[in-house]
């Protein structure tokens, strides 16, 4: 059974920092690549960032290049997100997804608000 389980979401000021985990099961998780994307209220999904199965390449969209790393650990089947200076734009649920399918997760809310 493939699972998808997202953490770390949380209510934070301007300029804060967060740190998403997802884990995974039922998945071929080291050999996949993975991504995270986001749902603001009123709108669809909007694609974050990525990495590929070994780490060796990662991708980001312009609105969060140089605030948010990817990253992954293969021996714990896990999703990372770093989110750094976090802006009020950045509200939304947060979602892990295996390349080219849709959330299967719950998400994590993310609200940045002062």
């Amino acid at each position: 059974q493939v699972q998808f389980v997202e953490s770390g979401g949380g209510l934070v000021q301007p300029g804060g920092s967060l740190r998403l985990s997802c884990a995974t099961s039922g998945v071929t998780f080291s050999s996949s690549t993975m991504n995270w994307v986001r749902q603001a209220p009123g709108k669809g999904l909007e694609w974050v960032s990525g990495i590929n199965g070994d780490s060796s390449r990662t991708y980001s969209a312009a609105t969060v290049r140089g605030r948010f790393t990817i990253s992954r650990d293969n021996a714990k089947n896990t999703l990372y997100l770093q989110m750094n200076n976090l802006e009020p734009d950045d509200t939304a649920v947060y979602y892990c997804v295996k390349e080219g399918a849709r959330p299967e997760g719950r998400g994590t809310q993310v609200t940045v608000s002062s």
